[in-house]
């Protein structure tokens, strides 16, 4: 049974969350235990050892948010720590992030988003106590890369979205030697979504790290950032001023409107997504490729835009697809890509992403997969009215 522990001072979040959570209190999936404010929180702890995850707002009486997340660091509890804050609060989320929270909610709380903010937490808590009740055992270098391939796995959003305008799904296949590549989907202001497509240097569990960093810096801030440029140029500001193992990463950052079917991008060093017509035309979207991130600060990246029309898709990759090899070292290519995608356009998200990994593994063949191979598929459907 997983225990959370819930901080905030609003009495009605009680009885919402235990309305919203009552089938998984009922089988004992779950247990709630309630805080209204960080002090009373500390006080729960203390009696509530076995607590996994603590849930808190930022703005209390008698002990804030901020000054709990402080507290949990000297404690060093075995738990992760979630906190909700106001929408767009930039500053807030960066003092927590350093000061230890896993990851943020945004009020009003959006309880899809909630629960699977939880779940990812509590998956990549397991992951790390699985970790350390196996550190003991780490004396080969193919029980790291598998700590961080389950880290990695942990944190990669699986629910896809339903919506009648448009469809997004993932797909990661990971190597066995582990690298970083991410993908991340987020709801945006006024109804938008942030589509992330990421590929950290390096591989095993310092490239796992670095690209939970990564993620976490995107998520924070496109919520406060519209412009894709500007979003990641503060990001590779933050990744630079902390990078003391001289990592990098590269991005492509989408914003999509639903609504309409604009799509806003800018690149910091990836590959160039596929835009794909119902018809099988299929083309790289316009884009120069920028400097990847953690690397220079103060530099400007190149982005634009694309109107979508209904029926026409863009596919996400990194390179684990166009570099896969076969027995005799024949790379995959982005000419083969571009084909096959060709041949499946109109087709659905999911189809697009299955056929296209499937074609990549038919040309391997036998070879050993060296690199993940991650994809994603973003479709417009309909317009709004």
């Amino acid at each position: 049974m997983a225990k959370i522990l819930v901080v905030d001072d609003e009495p009605d979040l009680e009885l919402l969350l235990r309305q919203k959570f009552r089938r998984k209190v009922r089988s004992g999936e779950l247990s709630l235990v309630f805080a209204q404010n960080g002090v009373e929180a500390l006080e729960k702890l203390e009696a509530h050892r076995d607590v996994d995850m603590v849930l808190s707002d930022i703005n209390m009486p008698q002990m804030d948010g901020l000054t709990l997340l402080h507290q949990l660091n000297q404690l060093n509890y075995d738990l992760r720590a979630v906190i909700v804050t106001a929408y767009g609060d930039m500053k807030n989320i960066r003092t927590a992030m350093n000061r230890g929270a896993f990851d943020f909610v945004t009020k009003p709380l959006d309880f899809k988003d909630l629960e699977t903010t939880i779940s990812k937490t509590l998956a990549h808590l397991e992951v790390m106590r699985d970790a350390l009740r196996s550190r003991d055992e780490l004396v080969a270098l193919r029980q790291e890369l598998g700590v961080a391939a389950r880290m990695q796995e942990s944190i990669l959003p699986t629910r896809f979205p339903e919506d009648p305008r448009f469809e997004i799904h993932a797909w990661m296949t990971p190597a066995k030697e582990v690298g970083g590549d991410f993908y991340d989907f987020f709801k945006l202001d006024d109804g938008r979504i942030g589509i992330v497509m990421a590929d950290v240097s390096g591989k095993g569990v310092p490239a796992a790290l670095f690209m939970m960093v990564s993620r976490t810096l995107m998520k924070g801030t496109a919520i406060g950032e519209q412009d894709p440029a500007k979003c990641l140029a503060e990001v590779n500001q933050l990744l630079v001023e902390s990078n003391e193992e001289s990592m990098f990463v590269t991005v492509f950052y989408a914003s999509f409107d639903p609504a309409t079917g604009r799509l806003d991008y800018a690149n910091a060093g990836h590959n160039l997504p596929y835009i794909m017509k119902p018809g099988g035309e299929v083309e790289p979207i316009d884009c120069d490729s920028g400097l990847v991130l953690a690397v220079m600060p103060g530099f400007e990246f190149p982005g634009g835009s694309v109107q979508l029309e209904p029926g026409e898709a863009v596919f996400f990759y990194t390179d684990g697809i166009t570099e896969a090899m076969d027995k005799d070292g024949v790379e995959f290519g982005d000419d083969e890509l571009a084909s096959v995608l060709s041949g499946i356009a109109g087709l659905d998200a999911a189809t697009i992403n299955r056929e296209t990994v499937q074609a990549v593994q038919e040309h391997a063949g036998g070879a050993a997969q060296s690199d993940d191979i991650t994809c994603l598929t973003l479709r417009h459907l309909k317009n709004s009215p």
